[in-house]
């Protein structure tokens, strides 16, 4: 279904060779009348249709920490738009895999957004394989559950470079050619603990509050360059880590959600690829939560 070549394929083989690239017929597609898009079916089995046209078709993205959960889902809304996605993991089966998975133009990248190198890293090569980056979606894993008293001072270090540090650089290398074109989108997967912390994650809950005072920071001075920077806060969402917690039955998670069900990574993937629209370019320094109903607080 997939071969090597098309427009976003540029580059693609160059350099290291950390870079693979597959592209399916996005040309064809565009070229025959839009009525709706179809995004991927998701991991509950049920599949969702955009009736909206977002302005998204040629724009290119890297998203981060990608071959897997939201990350995946958040690449995959976008390559149904008519993204040219890259896509990165720290390991090569598991990108390859997620990039067979996307239905459009998508590139594997490997390379460890934990580490500002790693970080950087990977916008440059998606630079590199797609020509720009239009759209970052910044996103990572958590670190290691803590208290005050459990937590030694060097484990801080390291979530803070994992959850807020990589953010800036991203920010930092893609950035600045966003604003050179008058155009970009920055979205940033965080955690509804920004808003609510979560007992037992104390790192976490520092270094993603962080990530957002710096994202909206952002927002506020590139907001008249046509950039905007925005995150989402993900509840409980029936992702493979989910699943893994709770021995397979994700029901036990939904017991305490107000929605009464998990979060449907389609769902958050559609809520990512609508912030990066044309119809959203009113919107920037927003934190959204996403978590069927769980924050109980007004704002």
């Amino acid at each position: 279904m997939r071969s090597p070549g098309g427009p976003g394929a540029r580059g693609a083989g160059a350099g290291s060779g950390s870079v693979t690239s597959t592209v399916s017929p996005v040309g064809e597609r565009a070229r025959r009348p839009r009525v709706v898009r179809s995004l991927p079916q998701n991991r509950l089995g049920a599949c969702y249709h955009w009736g909206m046209e977002l302005g998204l078709r040629g724009r290119t993205a890297a998203v981060a920490a990608a071959s897997a959960g939201l990350g995946f889902a958040s690449a995959a809304a976008l390559a149904a738009e008519g993204v040219r996605v890259a896509v990165c993991s720290r390991d090569r089966g598991r990108v390859d895999d997620a990039v067979a998975r996307i239905d459009g133009e998508a590139v594997g990248v490997v390379a460890d957004v934990s580490a500002p190198a790693g970080a950087t890293s990977f916008v440059a090569q998606t630079v590199e394989a797609l020509g720009g980056v239009d759209i970052l979606v910044t996103n990572a894993g958590g670190p290691p559950a803590g208290t005050f008293t459990s937590t030694e001072l060097d484990a801080y270090h390291t979530a803070l470079n994992l959850n807020l540090v990589s953010v800036v650089a991203m920010c930092q290398a893609a950035v600045p050619a966003m604003r050179a074109q008058r155009w970009g989108r920055v979205v940033a997967i965080t955690s509804v603990s920004v808003r609510q912390p979560i007992p037992g994650l104390i790192l976490s809950n520092t270094a993603r509050a962080g990530a957002t005072g710096f994202l909206k920071s952002l927002a506020l001075e590139v907001a008249g360059d046509g950039v905007t920077v925005n995150s989402v806060q993900p509840g409980l969402h029936a992702t493979d880590r989910l699943r893994s917690l709770h021995g397979g039955d994700v029901d036990q998670a939904a017991a305490g959600i107000p929605a009464r069900t998990v979060g449907n990574p389609a769902d958050f993937g559609a809520v990512v690829a609508f912030l990066c629209s044309e119809p959203a370019r009113f919107i920037t320094g927003a934190a959204l939560p996403v978590d069927g109903g769980s924050f109980s607080g007004l704002q």
